[in-house]
């Protein structure tokens, strides 16, 4: 781990990997240069519980002697740390681009106040072993966040230490994603690339990940480093055929959802195959209040041509069922309970920790009439890998359900690049130095190293947690 004591002016830049090495969450980078310390990315861990308490721990640097954070996207995996790391001292800006900004304090807020009801329910109910159960930080805290904000557009140099730039480009994965280029003044200019979350060439709503500049050094996420998505048709045919099969037998179809862009793509596909007949026309209720908080972000982002959307500005694109209904309060939620007709529930969280779409897997789960769809990845330790894996049984607020629904993982509906993706988004560039491989599982960012190496004759590494590399100078 870095030591609490800045870098030296003369020692080289230091890579230091705080997160996302070896597991796909908690993305935490810090780079030591010039005698300035910057971080990229600040999220939380999640999925396993080793990995989860790792959150609890105190962060590896004082916070307070960080100059600047950079954050390439709101996912919580990514942001979710910020309000932790303010309350405990940080106090320079946060380099995103707005929709990052506008996303990021929605994002927080929620997870916050997520925290706080979790802690409450588990005092009420008794199943938490510590007494009593504290959020990881507060709404307060969370509130605190935005004014740290430093927002700017693509391709703007934007100075972040001495000697230190860094300029986003657009990275395709969720409306206003970046990845970050940093560039080290020194007698050997050093240039570091930070992946971010890279997203997909086909994505419905947005531009396709702009090709990276080049650099000596390389951060490249590896989510999905030993696999290549289904062809979306193949996976718009299977959802269609659950959907049917649901219908038909009077059930519900559950969908745990990333609320940010994995609702706003699902209300799309579904659109689509309500339009093509491809399903019979059912309401879908939207029941997340962070996501439609942020489905009301991409309408606006697409009403005002954001740099990195594809959508021209014009029908509502999320409507195109014709059967979206928003549920924003608890009542209206727990009137879902009473459902006595065919539907579509489209709830956070996307890999099932949490969130109202756990009340909903309670009640559907044991029923064979109903379906769950899981659209991504599922981490490790989470109940949507669970599911994923066959899972006969899981546990939910508390207690054991069985599962007797249908269970059907689509990973085409993934905003993340494939292995393929990835290698054909990198083919362009100058070989670079070295390429660290993060935002994986072990077995999957491996795989992304040997292909790198074997394809584009790149020297590619799979870096251990708390981890520290020099940065060529």
């Amino acid at each position: 781990m870095a030591s609490n004591q800045r870098t030296p002016r003369r020692q080289p830049p230091v890579l230091a990997f705080l997160g996302a090495a070896g597991t796909v969450t908690g993305s935490r980078f810090l780079l030591e240069a010039n005698g300035s310390r910057l971080l990229v990315d600040c999220g939380l861990f999640q999925g396993l519980r080793e990995l989860r308490q790792r959150n609890w721990s105190p962060f590896p640097v004082d916070p307070a002697t960080i100059d600047a954070v950079v954050l390439t996207h709101a996912h919580v995996d990514h942001c979710g740390y910020l309000p932790a790391l303010v309350r405990d001292g940080f106090a320079g800006p946060i380099v995103s681009t707005q929709w990052t900004s506008e996303l990021a304090h929605i994002v927080l807020q929620d997870a916050a106040h997520l925290q706080e009801e979790e802690a409450a329910y588990a005092n009420a109910k008794g199943f938490s072993k510590h007494r009593p159960a504290l959020p990881l930080y507060t709404t307060e805290d969370a509130a605190a966040v935005p004014e740290r904000f430093h927002t700017t557009d693509y391709h703007v140099p934007v100075p972040v230490g001495d000697g230190i730039v860094v300029e986003l480009v657009n990275a395709g994965h969720i409306v206003g994603s970046a990845s970050a280029l940093v560039t080290i003044d020194g007698a050997t200019p050093s240039r570091v690339f930070f992946s971010g979350d890279v997203g997909r060439p086909n994505h419905p709503i947005l531009r396709a990940p702009e090709t990276p500049p080049a650099a000596d050094t390389f951060l490249v996420e590896s989510t999905y480093g030993n696999r290549l998505h289904e062809p979306e048709e193949q996976a718009l045919d299977e959802m269609a055929a659950a959907i049917t099969r649901t219908a038909r037998q009077g059930g519900t179809v559950v969908i745990p959802s990333f609320a940010v862009d994995r609702t706003e793509v699902l209300l799309i596909a579904l659109g689509r195959l309500v339009a093509d007949g491809r399903v019979p026309r059912l309401p879908i209720y939207a029941d997340s209040p962070m996501a439609l908080a942020v489905l009301d972000v991409y309408r606006r982002a697409i009403a005002a041509h954001a740099a990195d959307v594809r959508l021209a500005d014009g029908a509502d694109p999320f409507e195109l069922s014709g059967e979206l209904h928003e549920l924003r309060t608890p009542e209206e939620s727990r009137s879902l309970n009473e459902l006595g007709y065919p539907s579509i529930i489209i709830s956070a969280s996307g890999m099932a920790t949490g969130g109202r779409v756990l009340h909903h897997l309670a009640r559907c789960l044991p029923d064979s009439r109903c379906s769950v769809i899981l659209p991504g990845f599922q981490s490790e330790g989470t109940r949507g890998r669970q599911l994923a894996d066959g899972a006969r049984s899981v546990k939910l607020l508390g207690r054991y359900v069985p599962v007797r629904a249908q269970v059907v993982e689509l990973g085409a509906f993934s905003v993340h690049a494939d292995a393929a993706e990835l290698t054909e988004w990198l083919r362009p560039l100058p070989v670079p130095d070295t390429a660290y491989l993060v935002h994986g599982e072990a077995t999957a960012a491996d795989a992304m190293a040997r292909r790198l190496e074997d394809e584009l004759g790149w020297t590619a590494v799979v870096p251990t947690q708390g981890e520290r590399v020099l940065v060529r100078r």
